[in-house]
């Protein structure tokens, strides 16, 4: 199995990994720490504590979202300088797959907050460390995003939370299970990396890119008033 390196900071809870030796070890950010103080000094920390350099391993993982814009940037920004200055390629792991990963075996619906009274979703068919796409990422108001017509699914992520009074009564016919509480993490984030990297579509860092999915990043005060949300 590859050696991987992962960074996920989509979310308020970030994470890194190192998958080597056919294990995983992940350190979580404390909570209330900013991430962009905390992931590089707890990756060198935890190299060192592998007795794993840069240099050893076959790719730098990152979670690319969708999720927070500033957390993609960061992850993006420090998986590309540390990957260049090791000669190392880039793979650019879906913050969704990861929580599917999470949520699965089986068919795992995943819906996340996307702020601005909108959210993030996708559908796959879990199968151990391998997630297939059935939806492909997309964002919309919860009110437009139906549910599956059939089955038994996982339905996962932070919107069931915050959207809940439009999504649970919605979903409850069809859910197998509903985990709100499941986030990206880097672990997982490491398992996509290694998986990607042996199919050969880790990339050079150059062309690594964050997944925004959302078209428009900035609403008019009339947009964001009009959705329900804050001037």
């Amino acid at each position: 199995m590859p050696a991987i390196l992962a960074i996920e900071t989509s979310a308020e809870a970030g994470s890194i990994a190192l998958l080597a030796r056919d294990a995983v070890v992940e350190r979580r950010a404390p909570a209330g720490t900013p991430h962009s103080g905390w992931v590089l000094p707890a990756i060198h920390a935890m190299l060192a504590e592998a007795g794993i350099g840069l240099a050893s391993l076959d790719a730098i993982a990152f979670g690319a979202g969708p999720g927070s814009f500033t957390g993609l940037r960061l992850a993006c920004g420090i998986a590309q300088g540390l990957a260049l200055g090791a000669d190392l390629p880039v793979v650019a792991a879906c913050s969704l797959e990861a929580i599917a990963l999470a949520a699965g075996p089986g068919e795992v619906w995943v819906g996340i907050d996307a702020r601005m009274r909108e959210m993030y979703f996708a559908a796959y068919a879990v199968t151990g460390d391998e997630a297939r796409i059935l939806i492909e990422p997309a964002c919309a108001a919860p009110e437009l995003v139906q549910p599956p017509e059939a089955g038994r699914w996982n339905a996962a992520g932070s919107a069931f939370q915050t959207y809940a009074e439009l999504l649970v009564p919605r979903f409850a016919p069809v859910a197998a299970s509903m985990r709100p509480d499941l986030t990206a993490t880097a672990g997982w984030v490491a398992r996509i990396g290694a998986l990607e990297y042996s199919r050969g579509r880790a990339v050079d860092p150059a062309f690594a890119a964050p997944l925004y999915v959302r078209d428009k990043v900035a609403l008019t005060t009339a947009e964001r008033l009009a959705r329900g949300g804050r001037a």
